[in-house]
């Protein structure tokens, strides 16, 4: 996900290179009759990357543009993609890291810090707050409750709880 100008640009000049790539690739004949296969997945491999450059270009361009008269509305899969919807609230705001730092009372550094850490450094309230600020409501929340998955991870917590008391480590303790 493109955060920013900086990474906009650099986003913008990668896709320059890989489509440029791509042209010199599909310009040499020598290597298409020589290693076919090699070639076709050294093509789907940098064509496959410039698809996905596009895409995230598209998207930061439709976020930039966005009429701000007009709600917009973004799609969260799950809790764990909430921090770009943020980052993508924040953008279609057309505020700064900067601007949102003084709303909130805080450092600029602090909201980099969220946003380059996908919120992980946040508290909950923090993220609550980013939330209000940059005016991002829940229409619907429809959440799953997976009971596999967390017997899953019980299994996980149980299996290294056992590794861990078999290997102690005490400080201070010489072999």
């Amino acid at each position: 996900m493109i955060k920013n100008e900086k990474e906009y640009e650099s986003s913008q000049e990668c896709a320059r290179r890989f489509a440029d790539s791509l042209q010199a690739l599909e310009r040499d004949e020598e290597m298409k009759s020589e290693d076919f296969n090699g070639w076709q997945l050294n093509r789907d491999v940098k064509q496959s990357h410039l698809t996905a450059l596009k895409a995230e270009i598209a998207e930061y361009e439709t976020l930039i543009d966005c009429d701000r008269s007009q709600q917009i509305s973004l799609k969260v899969e799950s809790l764990n993609k909430l921090p770009d919807a943020l980052i993508k609230a924040r953008i279609a705001a057309k505020m700064s890291q900067q601007e949102l730092a003084q709303i909130l009372g805080i450092e600029e550094q602090r909201v980099r810090q969220y946003e380059d850490t996908d919120y992980q450094c946040a508290s909950f309230v923090e993220i609550l707050e980013v939330s209000t600020v940059l005016g991002v409501e829940f229409e619907i929340a429809v959440i799953r409750i997976d009971f596999e998955e967390i017997e899953a991870v019980k299994q996980s917590a149980e299996k290294w709880r056992k590794e861990k008391i078999k290997s102690p480590l005490i400080v201070g303790q010489s072999t």
